[in-house]
């Protein structure tokens, strides 16, 4: 009798994508920030297919900052292929409700200062 995991287990609990996302810009970072979730967001490009709500860890790098944000997220927008206004295929990744997502979506909010309340548009809105 085995006591390891089960293929099984393995299907319905796979290990989280690794993601590394380096946004060396202002602007990029503006377009690529949801403030709308209140524990902040990021979208990330890419052209994988991911479930909402499926586990993602990205590893964030933001404009001057030598420091790599881990954030173990959740996938809470997609962005389809082909999405209208010509929208980057993608997704958003919700940042967890913890005091390093607090530091980090403050750190954000730091950065962007008075870019926040422009109203250029974004990837996700």
């Amino acid at each position: 009798m085995s006591t390891g995991p089960s293929a099984g287990d393995a299907a319905n609990h796979p290990r989280p994508t690794v993601i590394q996302l380096s946004i060396k810009e202002k602007g990029a970072l503006y377009a690529a920030y949801i403030p709308l979730f209140a524990e902040g967001g990021i979208f990330v490009p890419s052209t994988r297919e991911y479930a909402l709500g499926q586990d993602v860890y990205v590893l964030l790098t933001l404009p001057d900052d030598p420091q790599r944000y881990p954030v173990a997220g959740k996938v809470a927008w997609i962005t389809p292929a082909g999405a209208t206004g010509s929208r980057t295929q993608g997704i958003g990744v919700r940042f967890p409700a913890d005091d390093k997502s607090r530091a980090l979506k403050a750190r954000i909010e730091e950065i962007l200062g008075s870019h926040l309340a422009s109203d250029r548009p974004t990837q996700t809105i």
